[in-house]
C-alpha cells in the first residue's frame, strides 16, 4: 500500500537531469528551515563525492540551495504529529521512497537530526554500504555519547534485555538514527504494515530484534553527542509503560528465537564521563521516597508478580538510607524478567502491571546515580548489569516454558 507520494523540486531536477536513482537515500524528519539548512550542510560535507538523494516531508526545505545534493519533497500519507522516536509510519515511508528511487541503502534520521555531525552521518552510511573489500551490514545503529544520567530507560531495560535475549550489543536498541539495507528495510516495512493496518501509525518498531531474528548483520557506529528529542508529555509512568510494553510485546512475539542459546557481540565501553556528586542526595531522595511509598502500597500487586526472594530483597532495600542504598544487578535483572513473564501471562491488567514497575525503576535509577556519584564508571555499571541479565537468562527461559513450576 502506498504511504507517500513524492514530488521532485524542479530546481533540483534541472540541476541533475541524469539522476533517476541514488546509491543512498537519506530520509529526513520534519525540521525547521534553520535546522534543515544545518543538516543539509552536514550531509553535503559527509557525501561530497557520492550519489545521494535526500527526502524531506517539508516542501520548503526542498527549495533550499543544496548544489551537491538532490532533494525531493514527499507528502506522507499519514501526517506525523511529531514523535520523539521513529514509528511504524517512518519505516513504511523510507522503504517506499527507497523503492521509488531505486536506492541500494538508506539512512533514516530522527527528530533533531541537525545535531548529528558529518562524521556520524558518513559512518552510518558507510556501515551499510561497505568499503572497498568489505560488504556492508544490514543495520547500523547510532551509539550516542550521553551524559551519565540520560537515557536510563535504555540503560536499565532496553539494552540489557536486547543483549541478553537477541545477542546484539547495540547500546541503543531504540536509536533514532539508523542505516538500513534494502532487505532489512523491506522486513521492517512489513512489520510496520501490521501496525498501520490496525491504525497504530505511531507504534514503535524494534530494528535490532527484527535483524537478529532474520540473521541479518548488525553494527553500531559512534555518533558522538546528539540532541535527543524529548516526549511532549513529561509523564514517566506513561513513557515507561509505552516503551516497555512495546518491547515486551516484541519479545513475546519472538520467543521461539531467543529461547535458543545466543552469544552477545562484544560491547565497547564509551569514554568515561565525569560525574559530579553535587546535589546527589537531593536528586535521589524523591525517587527513594516514591519507592518506599510504593513498597507500602503496591506490595500486594508485586507479590502477584515477584517470587519471595525478590520480595525479600525489596523489603531490605526499603529500609536503607541513601548512603547505603544499592540495588544488586541480579535483583533488578530478576525483577525485569518477572515483569516480562507477568506481561506475557497477563497475571494482572497490563496497564496496572507496567505502572507497578515505575517505582522499582526509580529505585534502580537512584541506585545507579548513587553508585556513579561515588566514583563508579557509569558504562561499567551498565555493562555489568547487562552481564547479569545474560547470566539469569536460563531463569527466564525456564519460567517461560513452565510458568507454573515456580509459583509459590
Amino acid at each position: 500500500m502506498a504511504t507517500t507520494s513524492t514530488t521532485v523540486d524542479p530546481h533540483h531536477s534541472a540541476q541533475h537531469p541524469h539522476k533517476t536513482q541514488a546509491a543512498l537515500l537519506v530520509s529526513l524528519p520534519s525540521l525547521t528551515q534553520d535546522a534543515a539548512r544545518d543538516l543539509l550542510t552536514h550531509l553535503a560535507e559527509a557525501f561530497a563525492a557520492k550519489s545521494v538523494m535526500v527526502a524531506t516531508p517539508d516542501a520548503d526545505v526542498a527549495l533550499l540551495e543544496t548544489p551537491s545534493l538532490r532533494v525531493v519533497a514527499y507528502t506522507p500519507a499519514v501526517p506525523s504529529p511529531g514523535s520523539w522516536s521513529l514509528t511504524a509510519t517512518d519505516f513504511l515511508t523510507v522503504h517506499e521512497l527507497a523503492q521509488q528511487h531505486q536506492a541500494s541503502s538508506m539512512l533514516l534520521l530522527g527528530p533533531e537530526a541537525q545535531s548529528l555531525t558529518a562524521q556520524a552521518l558518513h559512518g552510518l552510511a558507510e556501515a551499510v554500504q561497505g568499503t572497498a573489500g568489505s560488504n556492508g551490514c544490514d543495520l547500523a545503529t547510532a551509539r550516542y555519547s550521553l551524559q551519565a544520567r540520560s537515557g536510563l530507560v535504555n540503560s536499565a531495560i532496553l539494552y540489557p534485555l536486547s543483549r541478553a535475549l537477541f545477542g546484539a550489543a547495540a547500546r541503543f536498541p531504540l536509536a533514532i538514527d539508523l542505516g538500513l539495507s534494502t532487505r532489512l528495510a523491506a522486513r521492517l516495512a512489513a512489520a510496520a504494515q501490521r501496525f498501520t493496518a490496525a491504525n497504530q501509525h505511531e507504534a514503535l518498531l524494534w530494528p535490532v530484534s527484527e535483524a537478529a531474528v532474520a540473521g541479518f548483520t548488525i553494527t553500531q557506529v559512534e555518533a558522538g553527542v546528539r540532541l535527543l528529542p524529548q516526549p511532549t508529555v513529561h509523564d514517566l509512568n506513561g513513557i515507561l509503560a509505552h516503551v516497555t510494553g512495546s518491547f515486551f510485546s516484541d519479545i513475546d512475539a519472538k520467543a521461539a528465537f531467543w529461547q535458543r542459546s545466543r552469544v552477545a557481540q562484544p560491547a565497547r565501553l564509551a569514554d568515561p564521563l565525569a560525574v559530579s556528586g553535587m546535589h546527589t542526595r537531593d536528586e535521589v531522595q524523591p525517587m527513594l521516597e516514591a519507592f518506599r511509598n510504593a513498597y507500602g502500597n503496591l506490595s500486594e500487586i508485586w507479590s502477584l508478580v515477584l517470587p519471595p526472594q525478590s520480595l525479600l530483597g525489596l523489603k531490605r532495600l526499603s529500609v536503607l538510607s541513601a548512603e547505603t542504598f544499592i540495588m544488586p544487578d541480579s535483583l533488578w535483572a530478576r525483577i525485569v524478567y518477572d515483569f516480562l513473564l507477568a506481561y506475557r501471562l497477563r497475571t494482572i491488567n497490563r496497564g496496572h502491571l507496567l505502572g507497578a514497575l515505575t517505582p522499582l525503576y526509580l529505585a534502580w535509577v537512584a541506585s545507579h546515580i548513587l553508585q556513579t556519584s561515588s566514583g563508579r564508571d557509569p558504562e561499567q555499571h551498565i555493562e555489568a548489569l547487562a552481564a547479569a541479565f545474560e547470566t539469569d537468562k536460563p531463569y527466564l527461559v525456564s519460567r517461560w516454558r513452565w510458568p507454573d513450576r515456580f509459583n509459590p
